[in-house]
């Protein structure tokens, strides 16, 4: 059965505080004259109203002896009864007849109904309805108590609900396994059988094989994994189509990853069959995805590849190239200096020498490896790689987005290439045509497919390698950009199937624009948005010349770093008082309050859907919070921790966590958070800021790669930050990605902080991203690094600002309001989609944040991204402020990731997981840890501030705004830990107040000076 306390079905507060019983249990006039109209005497007046706002309370009718006291003594001192009060009165009138009259009249008056058996039947049909997408008991039940609001019915008891909600479930599910069983033909019913059997001379199942990722990614490995990604389109093929909606798919799927071979098979036949389906059709989707993966990590290696034997050439044949030129200048003096024109020629002979045209070859090889032209470097490293890529060309299968039919006429000549072996072939040959289909190539590509060398004889002709090359390399962009998909595949299929469709669009559209505060007719969004443009530019160009920080030197621009804001006195005595008052702690200690507090046991349930709970799952919890979150592994965790062993040490996180259970704990320690008082003194909650630092990984596995900027391998943790200093979101992604894909994503956070504005550093910024964000209605304030180079986008052909004239591109480069009126609707519909859930912004950003030749909607996102984007640097250009928020904002992230890579100490840092799904988890882990010791630290930063105000010192809102919750020093990370179950967890109290109301009214939003955290 489900626990009552974890669900939204409505009790009574234990000890309800003032503000309580003021706001909820205090009658209303009409509530006193109703009473009066139906009952003559005090008491029983007392006692309809107590049933009246108990109601109001439960939704439901109870026994009065089931109100806590505090609350009846504050109904009966509202209405004047205190003096008459009897508690013995109230248990006599619930067993009288005159109650019952009284119900039915509080029913007409509140106009509710009981439920009734017509009603129960309406409710099943609701929980069935619910489960279908729903697989938690309480989330079922929380729409079972919405519809019964909603239809104005009373509330059943808890226990009807939680059997109705766990049989709709078991229902549900069983409706789904049989459907996938019955539709299984025998071929496909003896291939899942085969799944559960080990091989002979082998130790692992094929069951277990399933859930191979790939590794780093060299020859072989490739050549395993693509045979890998084979053998499961066999299976797949065998399979039928799934027809299941995407939360219930996605949770039989991480339900069938949990479980081992032994599991699997004492599970029901047709549930067996139906999860083998479901696994098997999840994992192909996964690995073509995965293929596409290798295959651009293929090609960057390539290309990596060919940039190194660019360089060594050139440093090779650095005395070459300085002959040439000194014998250029030798000729050039001959020329200028020597008289006739025989003359001269003579001279430039003796200079050139008599083999001419060994002199001419030296100069076309030169040419044809000048300008990083890195192109004639390619074939010798794609010999070895050219089957690996040309399979993977196969195995994904891919199909173009755009009605352009090029890309498909290249992958099948590409595939009739396969078995050539001729260096040079006819362009007939493999289906092209050399004067109409190679329009797409790029000029280095051109020379080296089509040498300028060849005669008439070699017309129609073209270089193979050269050409197999240049495919692989389109094929490569256009995967990035999406206007090539993976049928099939998740991550790289066609991102239009999963936007909203038009006819759901239209509907949405007045109301999103309402909400978004957007005009959704293009003719006035663009005619307002061009207006906007020239406002500004005139504004600030009107400015400039009296602008103290910012100046144009040689046409470029040159900004003044503002001033730092000191740390004052009494800030620094302040946080040094805290520093005192702040008790030491262990980091097992803090976990373990922290969970008491925010009652996380609640969303910790089996993957496998079974109701079971451990005995000691709050002791599991915490330990494996601590095992993951701060890195220590199963290992040194059982080490540390006495009383328990390796395997339960890693046994809770397989049988019971998922991305999902992690986001939805973040996400109540997150509101447990923003109902303290004092981090409303550090920001509002209306921006964020987001930024990535790198984290270690083993090389062994596909997100490790070697990090430019940091250098060693590893993945990028990339969070969004709120000004009250706690993360929200949490991605991990590879160092490759452009982090502006996934800056949008704080959108998918469910907690109460909402930010309306995002910061973050020069990664943060895109054309697209800029558009998106602002149909998101999100304002985007990236730091910019290099402003010099960046050039603002003009409003008109006619161009009339002679002061910022310089920082604009050419005369050519100005808005093109047409484009962006034409595609105007297709743009929003992307945006409804995000907001719907429909699509995340990091799938449409991923194909949007890579050029695109074919993609329209690329072109206009990026063309209305140069718009807002010049908005912005004409506010950064012109008020320093806007530079000292962005610059506050970007330095609270910088904190967080020193704090979060503080609580992840064990394993010297380094991420020992190679699976992805573990890698994401461990972040996961590491970013709800981090927040709990935040949450922690505020709730004891609140009790020393209010006792040294009441010991005399004086503390200011500016004070308080200066402070962080960065603590470490009072916490222990190392040692023997000890966890005492019976250990009393000291009180939280969210609801109070840091500063006296008088002084708390004059706090200010201002950024904060430097923070106080040691």
């Amino acid at each position: 059965m489900t626990a009552i306390k974890d669900t939204a079905y409505p009790r009574f507060k234990s000890d309800p505080s003032a503000k309580d019983l003021e706001e909820a249990y205090t009658p209303t006039p009409d509530e006193v004259a109703f009473t009066a109209s139906i009952a003559d005497q005090p008491r029983i007046r007392l006692a309809v109203m107590l049933h009246l706002k108990a109601y109001q309370k439960m939704g439901r009718f109870i026994t009065l002896d089931e109100m806590p006291e505090r609350i009846i003594r504050h109904i009966a001192d509202a209405m004047g009864y205190r003096r008459i009060l009897r508690l013995d009165d109230l248990s006599a009138y619930d067993a009288s007849r005159r109650k019952r009259e009284h119900i039915k009249a509080l029913r007409i008056y509140l106009g509710v109904r009981p439920l009734g058996e017509p009603g129960r039947r309406w409710l099943e049909g609701v929980a069935h309805d619910a489960a279908r997408t729903r697989h938690y008991l309480a989330d079922i039940i929380a729409v079972l108590l919405e519809e019964l609001a909603r239809h104005r019915h009373e509330l059943p008891a808890f226990r009807l609900l939680d059997e109705m909600a766990a049989r709709a479930r078991e229902q549900v599910h069983q409706d789904y396994f049989e459907r996938i069983d019955r539709s299984l033909s025998p071929e496909a019913r003896t291939m899942i059988s085969s799944l559960l059997i080990v091989p002979a001379g082998s130790s692992v199942s094929i069951w277990q094989t399933l859930k191979r990722e790939p590794r780093r990614p060299g020859n072989k490995e490739v050549r395993s994994f693509l045979a890998h990604v084979a053998h499961l389109r066999e299976l797949a093929e065998l399979l039928p189509p799934l027809d299941i909606p995407v939360p219930k798919l996605k949770h039989f799927r991480d339900m069938a990853k949990a479980l081992d071979l032994s599991e699997l098979t004492e599970l029901l036949p047709a549930k067996r069959n139906a999860l083998a389906v479901i696994y098997v059709r999840a994992q192909y989707a996964r690995t073509l995805d995965d293929t596409a993966d290798l295959f651009i990590r293929l090609i960057q290696a390539l290309e990596n590849t060919a940039l190194r034997s660019l360089l060594a050439y050139q440093q090779e044949h650095q005395k070459r190239t300085d002959r040439l030129v000194g014998q250029l200048r030798d000729i050039l003096h001959a020329y200028q200096t020597i008289g006739t024109d025989t003359q001269r020629i003579g001279a430039i002979g003796d200079v050139v020498g008599e083999d001419i045209s060994v002199l001419l070859a030296e100069c076309e090889e030169h040419m044809a490896y000048a300008d990083q032209h890195y192109i004639p470097f390619l074939p010798k490293p794609y010999a070895s790689q050219r089957a690996l890529l040309l399979n993977c060309v196969q195995i994904m299968g891919l199909r173009s987005t755009s009605n352009d039919p090029m890309t498909e006429r290249l992958l099948l000549a590409l595939e009739q290439c396969r078995h050539q072996r001729r260096e040079i072939i006819e362009t007939e040959a493999v289906g092209l045509d050399a004067k109409s289909d190679f329009h797409w190539l790029s000029q280095p590509w051109r020379r080296e497919i089509f040498p300028k060398a060849w005669g008439a004889d070699r017309a129609g002709c073209m270089q193979r390698r050269f050409f197999e090359l240049a495919v692989l390399f389109q094929i490569k962009d256009e995967l990035k950009s999406g206007d090539v998909f993976i049928p099939g595949g998740e991550r790289f299929d066609d991102y239009r199937e999963e936007l909203i469709d038009q006819e759901a669009f239209h509907k949405e559209l007045a109301e999103y624009g309402e909400i978004a505060g957007l005009e959704t007719e293009p003719g006035a969004f663009v005619s307002g948005l061009r207006e906007s443009l020239r406002k500004k530019f005139k504004d600030v160009n009107a400015r400039f010349p009296d602008n103290a920080y910012a100046e144009i030197v040689d046409g470029r621009l040159t900004l003044r770093k503002l001033a730092r804001r000191p740390i004052t006195r009494e800030l620094a005595l302040l946080d040094a008082k805290l520093i005192e008052r702040l008790a030491p702690t262990s980091i097992i200690d803090v976990l373990w309050d922290v969970t008491h507090w925010a009652n996380l046991e609640r969303h910790f349930k089996t993957v496998a859907g079974t109701d079971g709970r451990l005995d000691d799952l709050r002791y599991r919890i915490v330990t494996t919070l601590f095992c993951y979150g701060c890195n220590l592994g199963p290992t040194q965790t059982a080490r540390s921790v006495r009383g328990l062993s390796r395997k339960q040490a890693g046994w809770l996180n397989l049988k019971y966590v998922t991305d999902e259970t992690l986001e939805r704990c973040t996400t109540d320690i997150i509101n447990l958070f923003n109902r303290y008082d004092l981090p409303s003194y550090w920001g509002s909650g209306r921006s964020a800021s987001a930024d990535g630092t790198k984290w270690t990984l083993f090389e062994d596995n596909l997100i490790s790669e070697k990090h430019i900027r940091y250098g060693g391998y590893g993945g990028i943790g990339y969070y969004h930050i709120s000004d009250k200093y706690i993360a929200l979101f949490s991605r991990f992604i590879a160092c490759g990605v452009h982090e502006a894909v996934y800056i949008l994503d704080v959108l998918a956070n469910r907690s109460d902080i909402q930010p309306n504005t995002l910061h973050g550093d020069t990664q943060s910024q895109s054309f697209p991203v800029f558009a998106l964000s602002h149909l998101l209605g999100i304002k985007l304030m990236p730091r910019i690094r290099n402003i010099r180079d960046l050039t603002l986008s003009r409003p008109d052909p006619e161009f009339n600002y002679p002061h910022l004239q310089s920082l604009t591109g050419g005369k050519n480069d100005f808005i093109d309001w047409e484009l962006i009126q034409t595609h105007f609707h297709d743009m929003l519909r992307v945006a409804v989609s995000i907001k719907t859930g429909k699509i995340t912004a990091s799938t449409i950003l991923r194909r949007l944040g890579t050029a695109s030749r074919k993609n329209k909607l690329y072109f206009a996102f990026r063309e209305l991204g140069k718009v807002i984007r010049t908005l912005f640097l004409l506010d950064y250009i012109d008020d320093p402020e806007v530079r000292q928020i962005i610059h506050a904002a970007t330095n609270k992230s910088e904190e967080w990731n020193n704090f979060a890579k503080w609580a992840f100490f064990g394993g010297q840092g380094i991420i020992a997981e190679n699976l992805r799904l573990e890698q994401q988890k461990v972040v996961s882990y590491n970013h709800l840890v981090a927040n709990m010791v935040i949450l922690y630290n505020v709730e004891h930063m609140s009790r020393a501030i209010l006792e040294l105000q009441e010991e005399g010192m004086t503390i200011t809102p500016e004070m308080l705004a200066g402070l962080a919750p960065y603590r470490m020093a009072h916490i222990n990370r190392f040692g023997d830990y000890t966890l005492d179950p019976e250990r009393l967890v000291p009180p939280h109290d969210a609801a109070r107040r840091v500063l006296h109301r008088a002084e708390a009214s004059d706090r200010t939003e201002a950024s904060p000076p430097e923070s106080g955290s040691e």
